[in-house]
């Protein structure tokens, strides 16, 4: 976490052309209402407060001054009021830009700053189309202009229901170029709207209701996505409500687009927004009037930042706020919040001895924030954890958090266990004992720890290793976030590596599956990688798939949490998280990686062993599970089903995988599997030996295969066994019988000679039992010697 410097002035207005003007303007009574800096931060603008003396105006200041033309409007009061100062780009060169000035009745200038010559004026243009519509708010978004505007109905005493929705938000582009500006046309985002306040993020257009809306209206905002020419409707209360896209005119009407919606968004609370700005990257900020700062998301999904101090704040107060980088800066009743808007820490909370401040751009120093005073101009800069000496105090309190979660779940009583009780306590050594090692070698380099019991100097010399891994760590997120997007691959997959192999060395509670879950999710192909690491999955010289990971890996990824324990959350075991992986990245590793696990599972777990994976499913049916959850299939899964089933040696698979063969007519697979897998037992030669008999009764596709087929007969089958058998399973034929048939498909006496004289040429079973005795040198045996 960043930690804010002190304040130290940068400006005393000297570097302003008419600096001693600006700070008299500063100073006087009446404060200014508006203060604005230009995009590369050479400009200010200031805009006085409307009702005189002095009369409403608005004047340009410049940085490191040049002499030239100065800007400085001023109008009469009968004059509409000013509604916006915007920024907008220009293409006459790389990075210029041009400001607008817009008026409540829609005239617009548009003015262009050039060095040595000062301030010039562009053009003077009309926003708006009718004569009585009059703009309430305005902002501009990409090359467009964005405006709220209100159409009075032409009857002026109409009923003010009917004139409530008289609102209507526009867009019309403007682009500046060489040949000077144009104006595209108006278009039509929504009418016969409330009031809002339109605000400009990079990419989307956030409409916030105005105070003086209607209770029904004000319940939520809308986000205008213009690439999409989508409308969402968010409510912060409730998080995303509708989406809709606009295809024409008519659907843009307020009251139809609510039409779907009214059921729920009658039932929410009225929004409470004492304060509203976008955040550079592109949310938009709420202050409520508890104090309480959120970020509304561009998919209107809402986020708690931080709460003011102050609680529920006045009416009228004003509240600044500014993002720089990932910092939001706060200042409220001259007090100065600086906040990180990731995790919602307070990194600085300071004072002001002055009264008004303004906050200014500063391009290209994201770790600086400018404050504009009545003094002049004064910084904050940033310093990184590095930098400190003191602990990081949010990693101590992560400690007793998690040891709170901990402890709770092995305690007995129902009361609620809280950090302040961990550390008051005196009973849990062994978060303090963390905590302080933390607090002393964290942060300390080389240094040796200071002030340290002697218990927790031996403890600290047995976990400098972790803490070094931690570090590493932590300094590789670092990493992550700051690379440019060409490195951030690579970075992203060590980190991954890192976690995986974290989370298999650690508890395989439900938790860690479900962020393992999470991570094969986000990072598929980091994660497989990771994966083959940690079990060190590789082929060896025979082509054979090898590990060489440690028997408590082994656990991790085939004892863990089953489906039954982790819930149906979407979470799966760990074991299937690997599966998948296979069959996308290595699919013909899969069936390998199963005889694997057997072997180890026949290792470590006795057979049928309720504690190991094979008590509750078998593995090869676990594989063929995730097999089956593949939305689309091919030819290439149903030849990795037969590898799944032949993997696992079970009878069972066995003789469905033969089935299977037989069904698609792969007859020459069909022989090799019952050659192969006869020889495992007698009871599985015997099975198979029969369904292949059937089959060579009903057709004649096993004959060119009989003299492979014939050796497996079992001992046992005697001839009339296997005459009994083959009439059996004869296909049966619709013509009456004849002893010369003219069919090529049907069986002969002469195909099964081959098989008869076989076991007929046997020697018998009793033979076999009785020949060790008959071929004996002494028979009989002589009579053992008698007992005294």
């Amino acid at each position: 976490m960043k930690r804010a410097r002190m304040l130290r002035q940068v400006s005393d207005f000297s570097d302003f052309s008419r600096g001693h003007w600006l700070q008299e303007l500063l100073c006087q009574g009446e404060e200014p209402s508006h203060v604005q800096s230009s995009p590369d931060g050479q400009h200010l603008l200031v805009l006085q407060k409307s009702r005189p003396p002095p009369l409403p105006r608005v004047v340009a200041f410049q940085r490191h001054g040049i002499s030239g033309a100065d800007l400085e409007r001023n109008w009469q009061p009968p004059q509409p009021a000013l509604v916006g100062l915007l920024f907008l780009q220009s293409t006459m060169a790389l990075g210029s830009w041009v400001l607008a000035i817009v008026w409540e009745h829609g005239r617009t200038e548009v003015w262009h700053f050039v060095v040595a010559m000062g301030w010039q004026l562009l053009q003077t243009l009309e926003l708006c189309q009718g004569a009585r519509a009059r703009i309430v708010s305005v902002c501009s978004q990409g090359a467009s202009l964005v405006w709220c505007e209100e159409r009075p109905p032409l009857d002026a005493h109409s009923d003010m229901s009917k004139c409530a929705f008289r609102f209507c938000v526009c867009t019309r582009a403007l682009e500046v170029g060489e040949q000077g500006v144009r104006l595209g046309t108006v278009r039509i985002v929504l009418h016969n709207s409330p009031e809002y306040q339109v605000l400009a993020s990079p990419q989307h257009v956030f409409l916030v209701p105005a105070a003086a809306g209607f209770a029904t209206t004000s319940k939520f905002l809308l986000i205008w996505h213009p690439e999409k020419a989508k409308l969402t409707i968010t409510a912060p209360s409730a998080g995303f409500v509708h989406s809709k896209v606009l295809r024409s005119s008519s659907e843009s009407d307020f009251r139809k687009l609510l039409l779907g919606s009214v059921g729920l968004l009658s039932g929410l609370a009225p929004l409470d927004i004492q304060t509203s700005a976008v955040s550079n990257s592109g949310g938009l900020l709420l202050v409520s009037t508890k104090g309480a700062v959120n970020m509304v998301e561009p998919d209107g999904t809402q986020r708690h930042i931080f709460d003011l101090d102050e609680g529920p704040l006045a009416q009228g107060s004003p509240v600044q706020l500014k993002t720089f980088g990932s910092i939001l800066a706060c200042v409220l009743a001259g007090v100065l919040y600086l906040v990180d808007q990731n995790s919602g820490r307070l990194i600085e909370k300071k004072i002001l001895s002055m009264k008004e401040v303004h906050f200014l751009e500063s391009p290209g120093e994201e770790d600086s924030i400018q404050l504009l005073t009545q003094t002049g101009i004064y910084s904050f800069s940033f310093s990184k954890p590095e930098d400190s000496s003191r602990p990081e105090p949010c990693l101590v309190e992560m400690v007793f958090e998690e040891a709170c979660r901990y402890y709770q779940r092995r305690s007995l009583s129902s009361s609620k266990l809280t950090v302040e009780k961990l550390k008051k306590g005196g009973v849990f050594q062994a978060p303090v004992a963390l905590a302080a090692i933390l607090q002393h070698s964290l942060h300390q380099k080389q240094k040796p720890a200071r002030g340290l019991q002697d218990t927790y100097a031996k403890l600290l010399s047995t976990m400098s290793l972790e803490l070094q891994s931690y570090m590493s760590l932590e300094l590789l997120k670092t990493c992550v976030v700051c690379a440019p997007e060409s490195e951030v691959e690579s970075y992203c997959e060590e980190l991954v590596e890192q976690e995986v192999s974290r989370v298999l060395h650690s508890d395989m509670d439900k938790d860690n599956l479900a962020y393992l879950n999470s991570v094969f999710a986000s990072f598929p192909k980091a994660a497989w990688k990771a994966m083959r690491s940690c079990l060190q999955l590789q082929q060896n010289g025979d082509g054979l798939l090898v590990a060489r990971a440690t028997p408590e890996v082994w656990k991790k990824v085939l004892g863990g949490p089953q489906q039954e324990e982790v819930g149906q959350n979407g979470v799966v075991p760990l074991f299937e998280l690997i599966c998948t992986s296979f069959l996308r990245f290595k699919p013909k590793w899969l069936p390998s990686f199963v005889e694997l696990t057997q072997q180890y599972v026949s290792v470590s777990w006795a057979y049928s062993s309720k504690e190991g994976p094979e008590g509750r499913v078998p593995l090869y049916k676990r594989a063929l599970g995730v097999l089956a959850r593949k939305n689309k299939r091919s030819e290439a899964d149903d030849e990795m089903e037969l590898e799944l089933l032949l993997c696992s040696k079970r009878p069972k698979a066995v003789l469905q995988a033969l089935h299977l063969l037989i069904r698609l007519k792969r007859w020459q697979r069909v022989v090799e599997v019952a050659e192969k897998f006869s020889k495992l037992s007698p009871l599985l030669n015997k099975e198979i030996f029969t369904t292949l008999l059937a089959e060579f009764a009903q057709h004649r596709e096993l004959d060119p295969f009989l003299d492979t087929l014939w050796p497996l007969c079992p001992a046992e089958l005697t001839a009339s066994d296997i005459l009994t058998m083959v009439l059996q399973h004869l296909p049966r034929s619709q013509e009456d019988p004849v002893p010369f048939s003219g069919k090529e498909n049907q069986l002969t006496v002469g195909l099964l000679k081959p098989l008869l004289q076989r076991v007929v040429q046997r020697p018998c079973v009793q033979d076999e039992m009785y020949s060790d005795a008959l071929q004996s040198p002494t028979f009989p045996p002589p009579t053992p010697p008698r007992e005294q």
